[in-house]
C-alpha cells in the first residue's frame, strides 16, 4: 500500500512545474468541482512562522479531553504523509488516504495544480464529510495566497510568532517583517483573532496596524492574556475570564508555554464549554513530533547510551533564539549536530547558540535543496569546536560525550525526519 501511495504522490508532484506558485485560482477551481467542501466545515485557522504546529497540538489535546471530535491539516509531515490528514482524532490509514487521493486525482483530471494545493483540496473534501468536527488548519507559506486561505468563514484565526523565513519567495526589497506580517495577516477572516506573543514590540505593533481595520474581536498576548511560571512546577495563565493554576505541560521548553497559552486563549474565547479540568489534563497529554522531542529508545539512542538525545526541527533565526533560551536553562554540556536547507540564514541561525561544547555539521542526504555539510561548517567557522561528519551515525560516534551531556540534533524538519526514520 505504501507503494500505491508513493505512486499517486509522485503523480501529484508532476501536475505543476513549480513546487509553490502563489495564487488561489487553481485550488478554487478544483474545490468548485468538488462542490466547495471548504464552505461546510468549522475551522480554526493558524498562521505564523513559528509555533503553528505546537499551538495546534495543544488545542487538539485540550479539545480531545473535552470529548470534541477534531480534524487537522498540518504541514510538512515528518515521517509519513498520513500525519497531514487527521479526521475524527486519528490519522487517516493508507487505504483510505489512497482512495481519497485517487478520487480527487480523477476529478482534477490532470489540470495544473501544485502539490500542496491538491493535498489541501483532498483535505477539504474529506473534512466536509464530518460537518460537526472542529478543523484545525495550519496555513502554509505566508497565507494571503496560500491554498488554505479559501474559507469563507471560520471560528477563529490564530496568529503565532511571526519572523523572517522563506525570504527567497519575496523580492529583495520586500524581505521585511512588515511585508511578511502583511502576507500572513492582511486577509484574515472576520471572526476572532488571537495573537500570540511576538519576538519584538515592532512585530506586535506591525500586526496590530495590519489588522486594525479587520472588524474581528481581537485578543492579544499581554493586553488580553498572559502567563507566568510558578515556583513549584506549575504555571499561571490569566485572561479576562480569570486565572488558572496549571501543571507544567508534558513537552519541553519555556517557549512552549507561549504556544500553550495561545491555545488556551483561543479556546476560552470560543465559548465551546471547555472546562478548566479539560485544559489541565489536555496540556499534560500533548503529542509533539520533532519539536524538542526527547528520544528515549532506538538505534541512535543506543549510540548516545545514558546521555539525553533531543531532536528539534527548528530552522529559522527566531526558532534558534527560543531554542537557545531553552538550552541556556540547562546545567550541562551541550553538543549540537546540525543539517540545514540551502535557503536559510545559516550564520544568523547559529549566532544564537551560546556556550555550546561542540557543533558537528552533516549532509542532509534526502534533500537536494540542502546545504552540503562541509559548506555549512565553513559558514560556522567563527564558532568554537566545529567539525564535519558525512552522516548522523558518524557524527554521534565522533562526539566525546561525558556523563550528563546533552546531544541535540537540529536545523531542519527534514533532518529531524531523517533522524526519526533512522532511529
Amino acid at each position: 500500500m505504501k507503494m500505491k501511495l508513493q505512486k499517486i504522490l509522485s503523480r501529484f508532484q508532476k501536475l505543476h512545474p513549480k513546487e509553490i506558485d502563489l495564487s488561489l485560482d487553481r485550488i478554487k477551481n478544483l474545490c468548485k468541482k468538488l462542490g466547495n467542501p471548504q464552505d461546510n466545515i468549522k475551522a480554526i485557522s493558524v498562521v505564523g512562522t513559528n509555533g503553528k504546529n505546537s499551538t495546534i497540538n495543544a488545542i487538539f489535546s485540550i479539545l480531545k479531553e473535552a470529548n470534541f471530535k477534531c480534524n487537522a491539516y498540518i504541514s510538512p509531515h515528518i515521517l509519513k504523509i498520513n500525519e497531514r490528514f487527521i479526521f475524527n482524532n486519528k490519522e487517516l490509514g493508507d487505504d483510505e488516504l489512497a482512495d481519497l487521493f485517487n478520487e480527487i486525482e480523477n476529478i482534477n483530471n490532470n489540470e495544473p495544480i501544485t502539490f500542496f494545493e491538491i493535498l489541501t483540496a483532498c483535505y477539504f473534501y474529506k473534512a466536509a464529510q464530518f460537518p460537526d468536527n472542529i478543523n484545525l488548519i495550519e496555513a502554509g507559506l505566508f497565507h494571503r495566497f496560500d491554498a488554505t486561505n479559501i474559507l469563507k468563514e471560520n471560528l477563529a484565526s490564530v496568529v503565532t510568532s511571526i519572523s523572517k523565513d522563506h525570504l527567497d519567495w519575496l523580492e529583495k526589497e520586500q524581505q521585511t517583517i512588515e511585508k511578511i506580517v502583511f502576507e500572513k495577516t492582511s486577509t484574515l477572516l472576520k471572526s476572532k483573532i488571537i495573537v500570540a506573543n511576538q519576538s519584538s514590540k515592532k512585530t506586535m505593533d506591525c500586526i496590530k496596524k495590519t489588522i486594525y481595520k479587520n472588524p474581528s474581536n481581537k485578543v492579544f498576548f499581554n493586553d488580553d492574556f498572559s502567563y507566568s511560571v510558578g515556583e513549584n512546577n506549575f504555571f499561571y495563565y490569566e485572561d479576562k475570564l480569570g486565572g488558572l493554576i496549571l501543571p507544567m505541560p508534558n513537552i519541553l521548553g519555556q517557549f512552549q508555554l507561549e504556544n500553550i497559552s495561545t491555545a488556551i486563549a483561543t479556546l476560552r474565547n470560543l465559548d465551546l464549554g471547555i472546562k478548566d479540568e479539560h485544559i489541565k489534563r489536555g496540556i499534560t497529554r500533548i503529542s509533539s513530533l520533532a519539536r524538542l522531542q526527547e528520544i528515549k529508545s532506538g538505534k541512535l539512542k543506543e549510540l548516545v547510551k545514558n546521555n539525553k538525545l533531543i531532536i528539534d526541527g527548528t530552522h529559522n533565526e527566531d526558532g534558534a533564539r527560543v531554542l537557545n533560551e531553552y538550552l541556556q536553562s540547562l546545567n550541562c554540556n551541550k553538543h549540537i549536530i546540525i543539517s540545514m536547507m540551502a535557503n536559510k540564514e545559516h550564520k544568523k541561525y547559529i549566532s544564537y547558540f551560546k556556550d555550546v561544547s561542540s557543533i558537528t555539521t552533516i549532509d542532509l542526504k534526502t534533500q537536494p535543496n540542502s546545504i552540503n555539510g562541509k559548506d555549512l561548517k565553513e559558514k560556522f567557522k567563527n564558532m568554537p569546536n566545529v567539525q564535519y561528519q558525512p552522516s548522523i551515525e558518524q557524527a554521534i560516534k565522533s562526539i566525546d560525550l561525558k556523563e550528563g551531556d546533552l546531544l541535540l540534533i537540529t536545523g531542519s524538519l527534514y533532518g529531524a525526519a531523517e533522524v526519526l526514520s533512522l532511529n
